[in-house]
């Protein structure tokens, strides 16, 4: 039987206490030179706090590219997964489909977002946002077992046209591209210590997801995947973000972190559309150490 929509996310990491440093993914330096044309547009750039369990978010933003900082309040791990409802659905639409069992219905695009950080950090990423009716998800369910969209962190967008006199802000440049597709994540280059913005794109028939996580001191990929299973005492990880949900065709998201040396990993926890097993269980998970 499928994993249902609530179920796939119960092995989302729990949270602890370290912070980072994660940086806004905003455009290059040189997107606010000015030439004949003027200055050129830089991306729509929105706040969103969350906590135990609500989102304190703008009801409307314009279209175009938009970088999302979400700022995690805690207690508890938190993202900020956004998604487009289309063929005129609505919100309540959608909160009917998140309590179906199996996948969620094709007028549910999810388009990433930041994913999940622990208490106290911040996430980001940037995408781009068309004219649409759209809602905030928090899908992580610890603690307790139960998806933090089902405890009232759940919560509509709408996006409106920008403006006659508005250009639309180019993607952001980026160094580094992380590919998803058929429970792989392949790196155009290897990672370094320092900021880097990423492209993250699917190339999948199913959705991903990308968590970057840092392994404590000591802890291996091995470590992590042995605590995914039984999930007993802290988690050997500090969750630093990265981008939520994909859906297949979705365009492309970005994020940028500032990373230090040390062990990383990429996950995707997504329940596969077809057993039902977590991706990272079908080998979608990508160890790497920054010297």
């Amino acid at each position: 039987m499928k994993a249902s929509f609530k179920q796939q996310f119960r092995y989302k990491i729990a949270a602890s206490v370290a912070s980072v440093a994660i940086g806004m993914a905003l455009l290059a330096s040189g997107a606010c030179s000015s030439d004949a044309a003027g200055p050129m547009p830089v991306a729509n750039v929105i706040t969103i706090h969350g906590a135990d369990f609500s989102y304190d978010a703008p009801a409307t933003i314009p279209a175009g590219m938009t970088t999302v900082n979400f700022v995690n309040d805690g207690p508890a791990l938190h993202q900020a997964q956004i998604v487009r409802l289309d063929s005129g659905k609505t919100m309540a639409d959608l909160k009917a489909a998140l309590n179906l069992p199996g996948n969620l219905p094709g007028w549910v695009v999810q388009l990433g977002g930041p994913n999940a950080v622990d208490p106290g950090l911040t996430g980001n990423a940037t995408l781009d946002l068309p004219v649409g009716n759209y809602a905030l998800l928090c899908v992580v369910n610890v603690p307790g077992g139960i998806p933090h969209f089902m405890k009232g962190m759940v919560q509509p967008l709408t996006v409106t046209a920008a403006g006659s006199t508005s250009q639309t802000a180019a993607a952001p440049v980026s160094d580094e591209t992380v590919t998803m597709d058929d429970y792989v994540f392949k790196l155009s280059a290897p990672l370094t210590a320092g900021t880097h913005t990423f492209k993250v794109v699917n190339l999948d028939v199913q959705p991903h997801e990308l968590e970057l996580i840092r392994l404590a001191p000591g802890k291996t990929a091995a470590d992590m995947l042995a605590w995914l299973q039984a999930q007993n005492g802290p988690p050997p990880r500090q969750a630093l973000g990265g981008v939520a949900i994909i859906s297949p065709a979705a365009g492309p998201a970005y994020f940028t972190a500032s990373l230090t040396s040390g062990n990383y990993m990429l996950l995707c926890f997504v329940f596969d559309t077809g057993d039902g097993k977590p991706h990272f269980a079908h080998g979608m998970v990508l160890p790497i150490t920054i010297p």
